[in-house]
């Protein structure tokens, strides 16, 4: 689909042609075996319905399922995906190396205003031969998706694409993530501070501080990917573009009494 040797069209217009952002011509989605896809297929929905599972518990449930794993595949599987359980571990792992960590700002903090507090996260996205991480910045009140991104590696890139879109859209007060390496490294909390945004951060093991994201991972899966069972990541980027709009202007929240995220973000809202 993409030409990266075209004579005339550059890959940033290809891309644009066919739909896809700039990041997204990874379109080939990262390899695993069947075996290890399934796997992490079965892992993802586990996860997904249960995020405080760690590495033991979900060994046991897939060996539970027939499935001739031990801890540490599973403990591998999971890393390559992305996820910890949301609990709070007793000795905190090391964000990237040489990488400051930021404090945790938030505790006891009443959230009662769009742009108040924004959080991003990433999680993982099965597809056929391969899979996607998906990256995402919500804002605590309105539950409003501001910016989202794809990719095929770990890298910060793609992250740091979705922070640009997002701070051409406002500017939070406070943005919380995780101690993951996208989120230490000085391109993604110098591009903060520089916009006058306070760094947050939670202890490593996405503590329950996270916990809208993870609510927000459950529908976007729940509703859109496992049913839709996408084959192709351009076929993908679009089924979340589409989930993502309905998500924001459509799909009205009890917790916001029954208002839509983008009628409570609107209303609130300070462009930057």
């Amino acid at each position: 689909m993409i030409d990266e040797d075209h004579p005339e069209l550059s890959i940033r217009r290809q891309c644009e042609l066919v739909g896809l952002n700039r990041s997204t011509r990874y379109y080939e989605p990262t390899p695993e075996t069947p075996e290890n896809l399934e796997l992490m297929r079965l892992i993802d929905q586990e996860y997904t319905a249960h995020p405080f599972f760690g590495s033991r518990k979900i060994t046991q449930w897939l060996i539970g399922r027939g499935h001739e794993v031990n801890r540490k595949r599973v403990r591998r599987l999971m890393r390559v995906m992305g996820l910890e359980a949301i609990y709070p571990k007793p000795k905190l792992s090391l964000a990237g190396r040489g990488h400051k960590v930021y404090p945790y700002l938030l505790r006891g903090v009443a959230v009662e205003r769009v742009n108040q507090v924004w959080s991003a996260d990433i999680t993982y996205v099965p597809l056929p031969g391969g899979f996607m991480y998906l990256a995402a910045t919500i804002d605590w009140f309105s539950r409003y998706v501001v910016a989202w991104r794809l990719s095929n590696t770990l890298d910060g890139a793609f992250c740091q694409e979705m922070l640009e879109e997002a701070l051409g859209r406002g500017r939070p007060e406070v943005f919380n993530t995780d101690q993951g390496v996208q989120f230490t490294a000085g391109a993604w909390t110098g591009r903060l501070e520089r916009a006058g945004v306070a760094v947050s951060m939670d202890g490593r093991g996405r503590c329950l501080d996270n916990v809208l994201v993870e609510r927000l991972w459950r529908s976007v899966k729940y509703e859109d990917v496992y049913l839709k069972g996408y084959e192709r990541v351009p076929e993908l980027e679009g089924g979340l573009r589409a989930y993502f709009g309905f998500y924001n202007t459509e799909r009205r929240h009890q917790s916001l009494d029954y208002r839509t995220p983008a009628e409570v973000y609107g209303v609130g809202a300070k462009t930057a």
